[in-house]
């Protein structure tokens, strides 16, 4: 199947201004056998993210590529979480994201390392404009759990700021 030119970047337009870029993870050929023979479809598993710290990720299903495709930037589109970044383009601290069997450590790195990640984890931090993290996925490869992993992992990250005044301190205190 052709999904090397599949995995090549987009972009859309954001409703608040800014350029979405989309980009292919997965695409996944589902078989149902039925009485008169196989129906086959496809299944995309797609990230889209502004590179500002917003990202989501979609699952689209349908009977073409480019239809899965489409129907899974618009299911991401919906599902966008915001992401807290540090000045130098990395993580605030590091984080373990566990979904299923998977699990993928999320630890900042100083400028200039770049994004040390496997695929599926890789496309998720360029579209959130992460530019140093090193990943590490343990337990399950399958694309579907380590997204979402990834995704639990990113939801438990503290904005430094927030982690201060929970705590009832004044910025200039630290």
């Amino acid at each position: 199947m052709a999904t090397a030119e599949l995995k090549d970047n987009k972009e859309s337009r954001n409703p608040e201004g800014g350029e979405f870029k989309d980009q292919v993870i997965y695409v996944g050929r589902v078989t149902k056998v039925v009485k008169g023979g196989k129906n086959f479809s496809f299944s995309a598993l797609v990230v889209v993210g502004d590179g500002n710290g917003k990202v989501g990720f979609g699952l689209g299903k349908a009977l073409e590529v480019p239809s899965a495709i489409k129907k899974g930037i618009e299911s991401a589109k919906r599902n966008m979480i915001k992401v807290p970044l540090s000045p130098n383009g990395s993580l605030p601290h590091p984080v373990t994201g566990i979904f299923g069997s998977g699990s993928v450590l999320l630890k900042p790195a100083p400028e200039g390392t770049g994004i040390i990640a496997g695929a599926a984890v890789r496309a998720i931090m360029e579209a959130a404009g992460i530019h140093n993290v090193m990943t590490k996925s343990l337990g399950s490869s399958n694309p579907h759990n380590v997204v979402r992993a990834t995704f639990e992992g990113l939801k438990d990250l503290m904005d430094p700021y927030t982690v201060l005044t929970n705590r009832g301190l004044d910025q200039a205190e630290v």
